[in-house]
C-alpha cells in the first residue's frame, strides 16, 4: 500500500481499481434512486459509508506500513459491503474489486478463501433478494473471482522473475567489478613477480658472483699490496648492494609471504578454496627457501587449487610440502573427476598446466601430473635445494 514502494504497472493497476470501485458506487447508488423503493436512502447511504472507508484506508498510516493494519481496514471495508448487499443486489457488483484488494493485501493462504466466501456471499445475496435465477448469477461472480486470482498469481509470478532477474544483474555488475579488480591485483602481482625474479637472476647473482671474484683476487693479491684496500672497498661495496637488491626482492614478493613462512602462506590457503576441503602437511626439517623458490612453490598451489575448485568437481584435496636432503617438493592431490593429462587444454589465463611447468622448470626443477578420468589427480613439483653461497 505504500506508493512509494508501487512499480509503474502497479501503480496504473491501483488507479484503475480505484476508478472501478468508484464507478461501481455511483451505479449501485444511482440504481436505487431511480428504482423509486423505500430503500434507497439506506442503500445510497451504505454506498456513501463504503466510499468513505475505502477512500480512508490509503490515508492511514497503519494500513499504509503494516499487514495487520491493512486487514482490519479490509475488514470494515468487507462489512460495510455485507450490509450493502443485505440492502440491494446491485451490491455484488462490488465484489470484482473486492476480490482484487482481498488477494493483494492478505496472505496466499487466506486471499482464495476470502475471495471465494466473498463470491459466495455475492450469490446468496443475488438469491436472497428473489431476482430472477440464471446461469449468469452463479457464473459471473465465480468467473470474476477466477480471474482476479489468476490475473493476480500471475503478475505476482513475473514481478517475482523481475525481481530474480534484477538481483541476477545486479550479482553480475558486482562479479564484473570483482573480476576487474581481481585481473588489476593479479597484474600488479604478475610484475611484482617478475620485477623480483629479474633482479634475483641478474642484479643479485651478478653481485654475488662479483662478491666471488674478489674474495679470490683478496686471497691471490701477496701480503701488503696496494691494491688489497681498494679490493676491500669493492668487495664491501658489492655486499652492500647484493643485501640491498635482496631487500627488494623481498619487498616485491608476494603478500602472502610477508607475514610468514611458505608454510604459513599455504595453510592460509588451504582455508580459502570454497566448497572444497583441503588438509595442509609439512614433512621433513623445515628449511629456509631462496624467495623465488618461495614464490613459485606458492604460485603453483594456488594454480593448482584454482584448477581443482573449478574443474575437478572435488569433495577434499590435501597439500604436502616435504624438505628432503637435497630437494624440496610440493604436492597437491584431490579426489575429484580426473582428466586425460595428455589432452589437456594449454591453460586458461595462466593457470594451466604449461605455466606451472615452466614455474618449476624455470629453478631448475621438475613437474608431474598423474590423472585419469574418475581417479583424481596428484601434482607434483620438485626443486633441487640451492648449494649454500650458491643462491642469492
Amino acid at each position: 500500500m505504500d506508493p512509494r514502494s508501487l512499480t509503474p504497472v502497479l501503480r496504473v493497476l491501483r488507479l484503475c481499481l480505484h476508478l472501478l470501485m468508484a464507478g461501481l458506487l455511483v451505479l449501485v447508488a444511482g440504481r436505487a434512486l431511480a428504482g423509486d423503493s423505500t430503500g434507497a436512502g439506506a442503500v445510497v447511504a451504505a454506498a456513501v459509508v463504503m466510499a468513505v472507508v475505502y477512500g480512508a484506508g490509503p490515508l492511514v498510516p497503519a494500513v499504509r506500513a503494516t499487514r495487520a493494519g491493512a486487514a482490519l481496514w479490509l475488514g470494515a471495508l468487507c462489512a460495510v459491503w455485507l450490509v450493502l448487499l443485505v440492502l440491494s443486489p446491485d451490491g455484488l457488483w462490488l465484489a470484482f474489486p473486492l476480490y482484487f484488494l482481498q488477494l493483494h493485501l492478505l496472505p496466499a493462504r487466506w486471499g482464495v478463501p476470502a475471495v471465494t466466501l466473498t463470491a459466495g456471499a455475492a450469490i446468496a445475496s443475488y438469491v436472497r433478494h428473489g431476482q430472477p435465477l440464471n446461469p449468469g448469477a452463479f457464473i459471473g461472480p465465480l468467473l470474476g473471482a477466477a480471474v482476479a486470482v489468476a490475473t493476480v498469481i500471475g503478475y505476482q509470478t513475473l514481478y517475482r522473475e523481475s525481481e530474480r532477474r534484477r538481483h541476477l544483474i545486479e550479482e553480475l555488475i558486482a562479479t564484473r567489478a570483482e573480476l576487474a579488480a581481481a585481473e588489476r591485483t593479479a597484474g600488479t602481482l604478475a610484475e611484482r613477480e617478475r620485477l623480483a625474479r629479474e633482479i634475483h637472476d641478474t642484479l643479485a647473482q651478478g653481485l654475488s658472483s662479483i662478491q666471488l671474484l674478489l674474495r679470490a683476487a683478496q686471497r691471490a693479491l701477496p701480503p701488503q699490496s696496494p691494491a688489497a684496500p681498494h679490493i676491500e672497498q669493492a668487495r664491501a661495496a658489492a655486499q652492500d648492494n647484493l643485501a640491498e637488491a635482496r631487500r627488494f626482492v623481498r619487498a616485491l614478493s608476494p603478500p602472502d609471504l610477508e607475514n610468514g613462512s611458505l608454510a604459513a602462506a599455504l595453510e592460509r590457503l588451504c582455508a580459502t578454496a570454497p566448497g572444497l576441503t583441503v588438509r595442509f602437511t609439512e614433512s621433513g626439517t623445515s628449511a629456509a627457501l631462496p624467495t623465488p623458490y618461495e614464490v613459485a612453490l606458492l604460485r603453483i598451489a594456488q594454480s593448482a587449487l584454482a584448477n581443482t575448485v573449478r574443474h575437478a568437481g572435488a569433495r577434499r584435496a590435501e597439500i604436502t610440502l616435504s624438505f628432503m636432503d637435497t630437494a624440496v617438493a610440493l604436492d597437491i592431490v584431490d579426489d575429484g573427476r580426473g582428466f586425460d593429462p595428455v589432452s589437456a587444454p594449454a591453460g586458461d589465463g595462466g593457470f594451466g598446466l604449461p605455466a606451472m611447468r615452466s614455474r618449476a622448470e624455470s629453478l631448475g626443477g621438475t613437474f608431474t601430473v598423474e590423472s585419469a578420468p574418475g581417479q583424481g589427480t596428484a601434482v607434483a613439483i620438485t626443486l633441487p635445494l640451492p648449494v649454500a653461497g650458491g643462491v642469492a
